[in-house]
């Protein structure tokens, strides 16, 4: 195939390696409020509560292992090179486990943290978050994007979609802005929009829909690409 590809990838492609989804039908994210432990005002509210959370993900995501899905992306990675940009949804780190570099994590980074001192220092987060910046003493806050604030590299990210030719989305529910939009802007630019998830989302500006669980039909996929 010519030109430039696009992936976007969701919760899904996660889930098989038994990161569960970041938020269900009942607006829970592992039994706790997405208001509380996914706002910048739950944060501001009671922090124990929040930092506490983030903690234990990263203690479930030790557990976790990268699976086929992600490993066939590295491989379409290898394929284009610069031709090719993965945008995740996930805040975990398996594709980057996988192999994954070029990548945009829109919504932030579980195994980093950043203080809300006026440089925005960021580091490195395996365990327990600290609660002072060791560089400046400000307040520390998880590196992830909540509801209300803007997902980060927004202005690289749709110069990618403007530019493709081919736009695929996986594992993803398609209904969490702006992330939602992107097959609408792929689709008026040009590209061919391709869905891979449990079950069909998102409506309209969609070209092909492949159904079924990402470890199975993300490397049939890409091995029909070559």
């Amino acid at each position: 195939m010519n030109g430039k590809i696009v992936i976007l990838t969701g919760a899904g492609i996660s889930a098989e390696s038994g990161i569960k989804t970041f938020r269900d039908a009942d607006g829970l994210w592992e039994n706790e409020p997405v208001q509380v432990v996914a706002t910048p005002e739950g944060f501001e509210k009671d922090p124990k509560r929040v930092i506490n959370f983030y903690d234990e993900r990263r203690r479930v995501l030790k557990n976790a292992e990268p699976n086929a899905a992600h490993h066939a992306l590295v491989k379409l990675e290898e394929m284009y090179s610069d031709n090719f940009l993965l945008i995740t949804q996930n805040v975990d780190d398996l594709h980057q486990r996988a192999g994954s570099k070029r990548i945009i994590p829109m919504h932030g980074e579980l195994l980093k943290v950043r203080c809300l001192g006026a440089k925005e220092h960021i580091m490195s987060c395996t365990e327990n978050q600290p609660e002072k910046c060791p560089e400046c003493g400000a307040k520390m806050r998880p590196h992830i994007v909540w509801f209300g604030e803007i997902p980060f590299e927004m202005e690289r990210i749709q110069k990618a979609l403007a530019e493709c030719a081919l736009f695929a989305y996986i594992g993803t529910s398609g209904v969490v802005y702006p992330a939602a939009g992107f097959k609408q802007i792929a689709k008026m630019s040009g590209a061919r929009v391709v869905c891979l998830n449990l079950e069909e989302v998102g409506g309209g500006y969609t070209d092909e829909f492949i159904q079924g669980k990402a470890g199975d039909i993300v490397p049939r996929w890409v091995d029909g690409l070559k």
